[in-house]
């Protein structure tokens, strides 16, 4: 057979950047899966049908792109499979966010493939075997190829159980040692591809779930020549050795489009004797020009997403910026907290800015705006939570959010330096709650678990520890998401499912949608129902950092 050249091409949180366009900014970008396609179409003139193009999941859920497709015009095929019937992918590996669409939308995406969609570790519980396709076997020049794929079994954190129902999610690493014994034993295969939509290490991690296992995997299973993972958007190109000093190549293309990973595998056969090589790295797709063929294939779907983006709602009397929102009381996350105490009648609500500084202009609202202010198809939901959980929950939040300042020349967030010179908050925006409903301080000169002082609920009534309130939240939330209910609360993920008062047949987005649409024209206003104190020093702090924060991401 002589030496077999296979060039591997992965994409991972594609997160619908199909297109040179963003919906939601109404801006070019330089990341999407028509750059991607520039790329692929020069190296077939090269290898032909010895390029596998294979995604890590969460390509269904993002930009408008996809919501329109899984929504709202749902009578011809599902975009993202299409697209991916054009590119001519090979594999596809399901996502979490590929899951919170829900099983009519998945299942469909998976129908209309023309590629499998894999999930070793999905399993259903009527048959105990994989719900999706464990692994694909791709044979090019006498090559056997097998495609691995796994999903983070920790989705029960994340997601309602409605949406993955007839599931349960194995761990990663058993998974991994079973079909990788069951590939190079029944299937013969000559190399292995793992592609796992799971973070290098840490994220959750219980008795019951690991969120990110790849270094895991690497460094205890032998036998895996390459693994193409993503989940965290993390950029990675490394190889990890593993336990017995075999080496696997590990690639994460961060996430929409801005890279891929690019591997090449050469097998060289000597009668008996086989020998693998892997080499990888991390193609940067931003310089390369949009392909021009599959922009005028899909220009009649480009036209109707815009149309739909475009479409307006209703009018806001000022501008509202996210940013805000990491500093105090503010207009933006308030106006959120309204809406989910309008719609489920609860007496507090939980809230956090799910992006660090977007703009909704004052004037016209579009549909567009709409995932500039809430980014995430999550359900609404209602817990039932003590006054004392309560605090706990907000103690963590704010935990992961400030310092404890000894002096106002003390930084008040937490935040850190990167190695290009830029400050970032030290943890994830998106877990950073404030709550309504409540009157409250901060006290950042306290240590953690004694900063959160509730005064009385915002209508006046006292609040007590011991009591029983409904407080509104997001699904991601309410199932444990961000572990501010679960470790920091103290409540069991068990128990949690037992405080769920009421959940949305809608998404929030569309209760948002459904809320200015009703009102015709808004004007959010900030509650002012929490600070920071003591004010002579929080007052300087904030001032300073956020001057530091807002420069580094001009």
């Amino acid at each position: 057979m002589g030496t077999v050249s296979i060039r591997v091409i992965g994409t991972s949180d594609i997160h619908g950047c199909f297109f040179p366009w963003d919906f939601i900014s109404n801006k070019p970008v330089n990341g999407s899966l028509t750059h991607v396609m520039t790329y692929v179409r020069k190296l077939r003139e090269v290898y032909k049908g010895n390029l596998l193009l294979l995604d890590n999941g969460d390509i269904l859920q993002g930009q408008p792109t996809c919501y329109y497709s899984n929504f709202i015009n749902t009578d011809v095929p599902n975009l993202a499979a299409e697209i991916s019937s054009y590119m001519g992918y090979d594999a596809h590996v399901i996502g979490n966010h590929d899951i919170e669409t829900g099983h009519i939308v998945y299942d469909r995406f998976s129908s209309e493939l023309s590629s499998p969609l894999l999930g070793a570790n999905v399993i259903c519980t009527t048959t105990n075997e994989p719900y999706f396709k464990p692994y694909t076997m791709i044979n090019r020049d006498g090559v056997r190829i097998a495609i691995l794929g796994m999903l983070t079994p920790a989705i029960p954190y994340w997601l309602h159980e409605s949406l993955w129902e007839g599931f349960h999610f194995s761990d990663i690493v058993e998974s991994t040692k079973m079909w990788i014994s069951h590939l190079r034993e029944k299937e013969q295969a000559d190399v292995i591809i793992g592609l796992f939509h799971s973070g290098l290490k840490d994220g959750i991690s219980t008795d019951c779930y690991k969120e990110n296992s790849v270094l895991d995997v690497a460094e205890s299973i032998s036998g895996i020549d390459l693994i193409i993972y993503g989940h965290d958007h993390h950029a990675y190109c490394q190889e990890i050795r593993c336990k017995d000093g075999s080496t696997t190549l590990c690639l994460n293309p961060s996430s929409c489009a801005y890279m891929v990973a690019d591997a090449e595998i050469k097998v060289k056969r000597d009668g008996e004797r086989k020998e693998v090589r892997v080499v990888g790295k991390l193609t940067n797709m931003e310089h390369l020009t949009p392909d021009s063929m599959m922009i005028s294939h899909f220009s009649s779907q480009i036209d109707d997403i815009k149309n739909y983006t475009e479409r307006v709602i209703g009018r806001i009397t000022h501008p509202i910026r996210s940013i805000d929102c990491f500093f105090g009381s503010a207009a933006f996350s308030d106006l959120i907290h309204d809406i989910q105490l309008d719609y489920t009648g609860a007496q507090i609500s939980f809230n956090a800015p799910l992006t660090f500084d977007t703009i909704i202009p004052a004037g016209e609202i579009r549909t567009s705006d709409m995932f500039g202010l809430y980014r995430y198809e999550n359900q609404l939901y209602v817990l039932s939570l003590t006054g004392e959980e309560i605090i706990k929950f907000l103690e963590m939040s704010y935990d992961m959010w400030i310092c404890t300042m000894q002096s106002a020349d003390d930084h008040i967030m937490r935040m850190r330096k990167t190695e290009t010179g830029i400050w970032i908050f030290s943890n994830l925006a998106f877990n950073f709650d404030t709550a309504v409903g409540i009157d409250y301080t901060v006290d950042v000169s306290k240590p953690p678990g004694k900063r959160i002082c509730v005064k009385r609920m915002s209508n006046g009534e006292c609040f007590c520890a011991k009591k029983r309130y409904t407080v509104a939240m997001n699904s991601y939330r309410g199932n444990g998401g961000g572990e501010m209910l679960t470790n920091g609360a103290g409540i069991t993920l068990k128990e949690l499912r037992k405080r769920i008062v009421s959940v949305s047949e809608i998404d929030q987005r569309q209760i948002i949608t459904n809320y200015i649409e009703r009102a015709g024209t808004i004007c959010p206003k900030a509650h002012n129902n929490w600070r920071f104190i003591p004010e002579e020093w929080t007052t300087v702090a904030i001032e300073r950092d956020r001057k530091m924060l807002e420069e580094s991401f001009c």
